[in-house]
Formats: C-alpha cells, sequence, structure tokens
C-alpha cells in the first residue's frame, strides 16, 4: 500500500483529551483561576515523581531555570558549565541572570554532557554545573555528582524532557540541588505551558515561592525582589490529568523505543541510541544518528508519511548570542550533523510503529 494513502504520522501528538478539557472548564468556573488549589496539589502530587521534598510550580521550563539560578545566588561573575547540545533556554537561563555559561562537550553515545569535558571547564569562577538530560536519557550523574562534590559547585538539573527519568533507581531532578521540568505541550506530559522546580531543600524552595510571585508569600507583604512567573490553575489542573497518565504513556514510549531498537540493530545506516546500564530513559525523543545523507534521509522518511525533526540543528555554541565565547565541541558539532529523532510517542497504533519501522530500516543502502 502506497503511503499516499495514509495521514503523515506526527513526530509529536501532545494529547488535549475530554479529562483535560473538563479539569479546565472547572477551574474556570470556580474563579480561583491563579495560583489556587490546583497549583498545590500537582505541585504535591509532583514531589511523587521526581522524588523530592518540594516542588514548585511556576509558568515554563526557562522559567524553573532561570528562577533555580536567582534562587540560589548565581548571577554577574559566576559561571555556569553548561553543555552546548541543547534547546537554547539552557544557557539563556543562565545569561539571564546575569552569569556566563561555559561549554562543555557531550558524551558521543548519550548526547549529554561528558563529565571529563565538565571537569576540564571548571574555572575559578564557577557556580555550578547544570547537566541536561537529553531526550529523556539520564546525564552521568554518578560522575557528575562526584565532581560537583570534589569542587564544592552546585548541580542544577535540566530534566525538561525527562520526566520520571531514573538513574540506579533514583529519579532525575533529585541528584542536584535542584531540578527542573517543562510542561510544554511536546514533552512527555504537559499543562499547555509551565514548569516545575524540585529540591529537597526546604529555604531554596521558600526563596523560589517568592521570585515567581513578585517576592511576597502574603499579598503586599513583599520581602524580596520578585517577578511574576506563577503556574495558573487552569494549566495545574490539565498538568494534574497528564501527571495520572504519565506511568502509562512512559511505559508506551519505552517499549515503542525498545521495538525500533531490535529492529535497527545491525543497520549501517542508522545508529539507535545507546541506553547506560542503569538508567532509565524516558524517550522524549527517539533519536537515531545517520550515516550518510541526513537530508536525503527526512525526504526519504517523509515520502514514507513519517515524520522526522533535528534537535538541534545548530548548537548554543554557534548560535548569534554565543559565537563570542568560540568554544570548541567536536562531538557537539557531530552529534548536530548526524541526529535525527523519529516517532516514539505512545499515540503511536501498531500500524504506525510497523510503518516507521519500515521507513527507517529501507534507508539501508539509499543513502
Amino acid at each position: 500500500m502506497s503511503s499516499q494513502s495514509h495521514e503523515p504520522i506526527p513526530g509529536a501528538a501532545p494529547v488535549i483529551g475530554e479529562a483535560e478539557i473538563e479539569a479546565a472548564v472547572a477551574v474556570l468556573r470556580s474563579g480561583m483561576v491563579v495560583q489556587g488549589p490546583e497549583v498545590a496539589a500537582f505541585e504535591d502530587e509532583f514531589t511523587k515523581v521526581s522524588g523530592t521534598a518540594h516542588a514548585v510550580a511556576v509558568n515554563s521550563g526557562t522559567s524553573a531555570l532561570q528562577l533555580t539560578l536567582l534562587a540560589m545566588g548565581i548571577g554577574p561573575g559566576d559561571e555556569v558549565v553548561v553543555p552546548s547540545f541543547s534547546f537554547a533556554a539552557t544557557a539563556n537561563a543562565v545569561r539571564l541572570v546575569g552569569a556566563e555559561p561555559v561549554f562543555a562537550d557531550i558524551e558521543p553515545g548519550s548526547f549529554n554532557l561528558d563529565p571529563a569535558a565538565a571537569a576540564a571547564a571548571i574555572g575559578p569562577r564557577t557556580a555550578a554545573i547544570m547537566p541536561v538530560h537529553l531526550y529523556g536519557n539520564p546525564a552521568d550523574m554518578r560522575a557528575l555528582t562526584a565532581l560537583a562534590e570534589r569542587h564544592d559547585l552546585a548541580i542544577v538539573e535540566d530534566a525538561c524532557q525527562a520526566h520520571a527519568a531514573a538513574l540506579d533507581g533514583t529519579p532525575v531532578g533529585s541528584f542536584g540541588k535542584a531540578g527542573t521540568f517543562s510542561f510544554y505541550p511536546t514533552k512527555n506530559m504537559h499543562a499547555l505551558e509551565g514548569g516545575m522546580v524540585t529540591t529537597d531543600d526546604p529555604q531554596l524552595a521558600r526563596t523560589l515561592r517568592l521570585l515567581r510571585n513578585q517576592g511576597m508569600e502574603q499579598r503586599y507583604a513583599n520581602e524580596i525582589v520578585g517577578a511574576n512567573m506563577r503556574m495558573t490553575d487552569v494549566s495545574a489542573a490539565i498538568g494534574r490529568v497528564q501527571l495520572g497518565r504519565l506511568d502509562e504513556w512512559t511505559e508506551a514510549r519505552r517499549a515503542n523505543a525498545a521495538r525500533f531498537d531490535a529492529a535497527f540493530a545491525g543497520l549501517d545506516a542508522v545508529t539507535s541510541p545507546p541506553v547506560d546500564a542503569g538508567a532509565r530513559h524516558v524517550y522524549h525523543q527517539y533519536t537515531i544518528r545517520v550515516a550518510g545523507d541526513r537530508d536525503r534521509a527526512q525526504a526519504l522518511l517523509a515520502e514514507a508519511g513519517v515524520g522526522s525533526a533535528v534537535y538541534y540543528p545548530t548548537p548554543i555554541h554557534r548560535l548569534l548570542p554565543y559565537q563570542d565565547i568560540g568554544a570548541d565541541l567536536p562531538e557537539t558539532d557531530r552529534a548536530a550533523a548526524e541526529v535525527l529523532s523519529i516517532p516514539v510517542h505512545p499515540s503511536l497504533s501498531g500500524e504506525d510503529l510497523d510503518r516507521i519501522t519500515a521507513a527507517v530500516t529501507g534507508l539501508e543502502g539509499r543513502l
């Protein structure tokens, strides 16, 4: 059967079902729409995912990163070690608080921050290390935690793509001083828009709550200079519905990924993403490396009705705001030239999975 008889399979399929709609409408009818009981309940429920004592809801994943750095007192004169192979928000958050990102290279297998490269990037002004659990794959927190302890540095985990990921049974977002999550619609769960900071530090959690709400816990009793980065109760209500299905969706992603792993083993055209022992990859993206012409691979997949995307074609250190840093990151540049993400989301049917598998295996000998 030709691919033209099928609708194209999208790379992502955000779920907005009747349960999400009903939850949002109930909040609108209640009149309590900003940082009310739904936000408090969402925060409490999310601690069960993060394994931390506290979770503080904000309006986006970028805000979660920025406010965390602010709450930790990181600012002008400080440096934060970050990977360049990530979305720009990772470095933007550092610049937004007045600090400077220092880019370190990635491991070729995991696409995550290389602990050895991070160690080489540490200098006298380094205040923190910000690993990214890219595509839902946990970074090497064993080595990075040891490195941070050795140099008395804070760790802020960018777990914006890694809801429910874990390493050696420990959830991401609980290894460092704080973890940050995003609830953008394409993430493994969403709240239309929103973010969360997780931490075991009660003082840090309180400072975050002040910063997100104009510096006050009680109305007109401003304690510090803050911002308006609150989460709405509409978002929190949707997030709570999504959180209730996160385990189910995660297992579906992992099952889909396992099917691809088996089907693509031994191919020369593509390499499946390896997973370290003890890591629970939650496959925000299933990202292959293409050996050959990636543009042609995308075109061939599109002809077969299979969507794909490149995350990220331009590493952060090559974006205009950061070109002055002049980082030399060969593994990052190589990954940016080779990666291709194919659909792995839980809305895929068995027929979809067959079509994706056939399309990817069909790249063999054609690139």
